[in-house]
């Protein structure tokens, strides 16, 4: 994995550092859902897109699956997810047949920023909580309008700063945050048209994403961690430590939110 990418996925899944990659499947072993809320975009999809029967969807970073899984077992659509953690798409592929789609769902360890590129388009493409794995904010919007059938749609799971806070605000300060405005113009600028906009917070918490019962089981498994390798003590709470920070930035000084878009042009 180049250190570029390797960053990126880092960051994506809050950890300071790329040392901290091969610890992330046991610190997160506890959570399925690693971000995004699959029945609220199931939601977004059944109202808003005319997807073919034979529609396929793309799911990038897709972590362990759960969008993927739930949007297949749902709509009986195909979906194909990428990530590039080996051990969240062997979860991902038990996952799809124990929900009994795994005719549906093809899972593949792969750099999504590759996987945009390979000249396929489809019905729906999904980015969920992945940060800026595929660039800045600007990049990351054309190449999901590039893998994106003409018409089709996209998902994506964002954040942008609360109103009244700046970046000077942010206390997980590893990826740049625009305003809402800001993401309205790029929407704009690159041929896509906001379809729907959910609100994180004023969406129900589903499994353990609840912000204290989350940052206990984050908590305890780095404690594991700590007495397995008393030498990384500092990396693993200092993971800890950033998780905390991205749930009070939620509560405080950005906005999670989930936007359904229309590729127009």
């Amino acid at each position: 994995m180049r250190q570029e990418i390797a960053e990126k996925v880092a960051g994506s899944l809050t950890a300071e550092t790329t040392e901290l990659l091969p610890y992330l499947p046991y610190l997160l072993q506890d959570f399925w859902e690693l971000g995004s809320d699959p029945l609220a975009m199931i939601e977004m999809v059944k109202k808003h897109a005319e997807l073919p029967e034979d529609a396929t969807v793309l799911d990038l970073a897709c972590g362990k699956g759960v969008v993927a899984i739930k949007i297949a077992q749902a709509l009986g659509v195909k979906v194909k997810g990428a990530d590039l953690i080996p051990e969240f798409i062997k979860f991902s592929q038990q996952k799809a047949d124990e929900y009994a789609v795994g005719n549906l769902c093809d899972f593949i360890v792969a750099d999504i920023n590759e996987v945009v590129s390979d000249g396929t388009s489809y019905d729906l493409v999904i980015m969920g909580a992945a940060g800026d794995a595929l660039g800045d904010p600007a990049e990351t919007l054309r190449k999901l309008k590039g893998a994106t059938k003409a018409g089709g749609y996209i998902l994506l799971d964002e954040c942008y700063l609360a109103e009244g806070s700046s970046q000077a605000d942010v206390k997980y300060d590893n990826y740049e945050y625009l305003t809402e405005k800001q993401w309205q113009e790029l929407f704009k600028a690159t041929g896509l048209k906001p379809i729907e906009t959910l609100i994180a917070s004023e969406l129900e918490c589903s499994e353990n994403l609840e912000g204290e019962s989350a940052m206990k089981l984050i908590t305890a498994r780095a404690q594991e961690l700590s007495k397995k390798y008393p030498d990384k003590k500092d990396l693993f709470e200092g993971y800890v430590q950033s998780q905390q920070d991205e749930y009070d930035d939620l509560d405080s000084n950005i906005e999670g939110v989930i936007w359904m878009l229309q590729r127009v042009d």
